[in-house]
This record gives structure tokens, sequence and C-alpha cells, in this order.
């Protein structure tokens, strides 16, 4: 687990990021991985009909978010205490989802929407076992939509994650991606995203304005 339970990693305001290695036993969470698969089955929305295609990859990707598997979000809400001690920060949830890597795939270096004030990387499982890297730019920026296949030149930092390690990052205002190909034949990973209580993204706690957007009909991401 990560340090003292009261310690906020010094990386995490200094640099944007820090490491919580151990997070989560292996099998926890290889066991919820499995139980989605198998309910998102027996639903009749099988794990690979869940595809999508950004300007952060290349082909398309397994994903699912938590609307369509309600216990990511449980997850998620029972992490907040967590994290709010990670951070030093109140913070509340907005939205999580799940992603499946193929080979060789990269996820495009990019800042995130405003719902990812404090993001957590979690990794599940890897085909071959072999430890991924996300790396995150150590320079603060302000957000945009623009996408890169690295940082030009800017400091950054990597960590090759293990399963049940996490990466907290903030990921508004901090650039993160995946440069190396992934060297395994597939990996799982999930994304949590929280905002500061008292913070400028405040309105974007449990994603409210995505929701009201995907109730007037557009798009949720």
């Amino acid at each position: 687990m990560m340090g003292s339970p009261d310690a906020v990693p010094a990386s995490y305001h200094s640099d944007g990021y820090a490491l919580l290695d151990r997070l989560f036993p292996p099998e926890v969470l290889l066991t919820f991985y499995n139980r989605m698969q198998a309910d998102l089955q027996r639903a009749g929305k099988p794990l690979g009909s869940f595809t999508a295609q950004g300007p952060l990859l290349r082909r398309q990707a397994i994903e699912v978010y938590g609307y369509a598997y309600p216990p990511m979000l449980g997850l998620l809400w029972g992490l907040t205490p967590r994290i709010a001690l990670a951070t030093g920060r109140e913070v509340l949830p907005t939205y999580a989802y799940f992603r499946a890597y193929q080979q060789g795939d990269v996820c495009r270096v990019h800042h995130d929407r405003f719902a990812c004030e404090h993001s957590l990387s979690l990794t599940i499982a890897y085909g071959d076992d072999k430890p991924w890297a996300l790396s995150v730019e150590t320079q603060r920026s302000e957000p945009n939509a623009s996408v890169a296949d690295d940082f030009g030149g800017n400091p950054y930092g990597s960590m090759a994650m293990k399963p049940g390690d996490g990466v907290l990052y903030q990921g508004v205002h901090h650039r993160h991606g995946r440069l190396e190909p992934n060297p395994n034949s597939w990996s799982a990973h999930l994304f949590l995203h929280w905002v500061d209580r008292n913070g400028p993204y405040a309105e974007h706690a449990f994603d409210r304005p995505a929701m009201e957007a995907a109730a007037r009909g557009r798009s949720l991401v």
C-alpha cells in the first residue's frame, strides 16, 4: 500500500502525479474484471461489443463506462475517502470507465476534460505480465484539446505499473499518455476521476454536465 494513510505523496503536488503501488490486491481487481465480463454477457452485452476509437487511440479499444456497469461506480464512490487522503483535498467523484488495450497500442499525449481534476489509472491485469508505463508531464499547463505523440521535449515521469498499482495524476493540467507500444497481448485498466469539492471544477461532481448533455441527446465523452 502507499505510505502513511495521512501522507500526501510529495510528487503529486510538485510534479502532478504519484505512484500508489499495491493499491489493490491483484486478485481483487482480476475478480472484478471477470465478474464484469460475466455480468455483461448475461445481460446480452458481451465485453467485445463495447468498442470505441477517439483521437487518443490508433485503433478501436474496448471501453465500458460506469453508467453501463454500475458496480464500477460503486468502486469509484468507495475509493473517494482514500483519494481525499492521497491528494490532501476534499474530493467528489465524477465518472469511471474500463479500457482494454491490444498488443502494440499506445495512448497519445493529452489533457483530460474538467471532470478529471484528480485521476487514478489502475492496472487490472496484463496478458503476458509485462509492466507497461504511464507517462505524465511534470510541467503544469492549461488544458486544451490537442493530442501529440510525445511531450515535445518537456520533462515527464514514467511509471511501469504492475497489476494492482495505481497512478494518481492531475489529468486536467498535466498532459499524459502511454508512449511505448503495449508489450502484452492485451491489458486491462480502470480509470477513475474526482474533482475538488471547493475547486474550479466542482460543478463536474458526479459528471453532471455530461449527464445533462446526454439527456439532450449529445455525447457523454
